[in-house]
């Protein structure tokens, strides 16, 4: 009987803003086994900068047209078979890349199309109350909102697909958008462009534009604003520049205080730490604990202890998957970080070999004796977590430098310092876990915020 042949690699091209760009030699994509299963084309810097200047001489997206746009991409992006994709072949290969169970990419298509849908509702949710949208109702004097500039870039990440929501808004607000997708994982990035192309956004309004770092350095200086994802070290290197907005490691975090039965909340913590297969930014890395941390730690191992390790195409799988190689430095790398610390599970190791060249993740738990211990500041792409005792004289110190911090107490004054906390981004209370996200709900502050101003304007147009 003949070995069935193994399918050809899907080629993803560049999409510029005279439609999709093939390159001779493009760039291969592998699964998690590293299987060849895509071609992505990358575009060199001079390539990069032609379309900027394209984009910067387009229109913005009609304004009176938007909500029909995104809406027709966003039944598309969800069902539809786009760039010769049918939705299921887009969510089996996002999985087998970025190695995110495929359970969980599943919930990230439906997530994705609900905030297109929704993206200029979203946007305008950042709008302060005393601007207007439209000069035209100016009148005498008022102040409207207006952008910052004309071209938006995105240098995303791929750790998973639901790092594309955000930058809808931007086209929403009159922006030309150009993407740079992780080569890890394009499919999401190059399906949505796609969609929204199908549904009547221009190619010189909307681009892709995968590229090697060099020309992701054009992309960055020749926008107006840029988004870009990465770890403490794309934070450090942008963090003078005001027409960067750097998304570094989240570092949520989960507090329970003395006045609250931890029992009653470990469902939302375990939620916490694992959904998403823990490799998101809203994932919580850290749980202090007002009292005895180790009841809390040892119940959360045990349940954390039974998520199987699966490949992540399977409809069972919750944890992420990487290569055998990628694994086994991360295992190196969380022992050396742990030393010293109490391990609840994954001292022995967190890889769990799938006998085809990936390792699932398996969760880790560990316990710090102090609310300020070093390892609290590591964040790692699997459900790994750090328990720690926390008191009153500790203060809020600890909570510092935080995308999310859920709160299960009952002290006002402590939520009410948590809320004036300019470094914590984000506070939840009670039962709603830190990856908790909502259309028009700010994920770290409005991205308005970042591209637009309140600008006076008297007179007549």
């Amino acid at each position: 009987m003949a070995t069935p042949e193994a399918p050809q690699p899907v080629h993803l091209d560049a999409l510029g803003p005279r439609g999709p760009y093939r390159t001779r030699m493009p760039s291969a994509v592998q699964d998690v086994t590293g299987t060849e299963v895509a071609r992505l084309s990358l575009v060199p810097p001079v390539y990069v900068t032609r379309t900027l200047a394209a984009l910067r001489k387009a229109e913005p997206v009609p304004t009176a047209r938007v909500d029909a746009l995104f809406e027709a991409a966003a039944e598309e992006f969800a069902t539809g078979t786009v760039g010769g994709l049918n939705v299921h072949a887009y969510e089996h290969l996002v999985s087998r890349t970025c190695g995110t169970p495929l359970p969980v990419v599943r919930a990230a298509t439906r997530g994705t199309a609900r905030f297109v849908a929704l993206a200029r509702s979203s946007a305008e949710q950042g709008r302060p109350r005393g601007t207007l949208a439209d000069p035209e109702r100016a009148g005498a004097g008022h102040a409207i909102w207006a952008r910052r500039g004309d071209v938006f870039a995105v240098n995303a990440s791929g750790n998973h697909p639901g790092v594309h929501r955000l930058w809808l808004e931007a086209l929403a607000l009159g922006y030309r958008v150009a993407v740079r997708p992780s080569r890890r994982e394009p499919f999401t990035p190059h399906r949505l462009v796609t969609a929204l192309h199908g549904a009547g956004v221009r190619p010189d309004q909307l681009v892709l534009l995968p590229t090697d770092h060099r020309a992701a350095d054009a992309l960055i200086r020749g926008a107006d604003r840029t988004i870009v994802y990465g770890g403490d070290d794309v934070v450090a290197r942008y963090a003078g520049n005001p027409r960067v907005l750097p998304q570094g490691p989240g570092r949520s975090k989960i507090l329970v205080t003395a006045d609250t039965d931890w029992r009653r909340h470990l469902d939302t913590i375990v939620s916490s730490v694992a959904d998403e297969g823990g490799t998101a930014c809203v994932n919580a890395t850290a749980v202090l604990v007002e009292g005895d941390p180790a009841p809390l730690a040892e119940a959360l191992a045990a349940r954390l202890s039974r998520l199987p390790g699966l490949p992540p195409q399977d409809e069972r799988a919750v944890l992420p998957v990487v290569g055998l190689d990628r694994a086994r430095a991360l295992d190196s790398y969380l022992r050396f970080v742990a030393a010293g610390t109490r391990p609840w599970l994954g001292g022995d190791g967190i890889v769990e070999d799938l006998d085809d060249g990936s390792a699932a993740l398996r969760p880790a738990v560990h316990q710090v004796d102090r609310a300020d211990a070093e390892p609290l500041r590591t964040e790692l792409p699997f459900p790994c977590v750090w328990v720690a005792p926390w008191n009153r004289t500790d203060g809020i110190a600890p909570l510092q430098d935080t995308l999310v911090l859920t709160a299960h107490t009952r002290d006002r004054a402590l939520l009410d310092a948590l809320l004036a906390e300019p470094t914590v981004a984000n506070v939840y209370v009670g039962d709603h876990p830190t990856c908790w996200m909502a259309p028009g709900v700010p994920h770290d502050s409005y991205l308005s915020d970042f591209l637009m101003r309140s600008k006076a304007f008297v007179g007549a147009l």
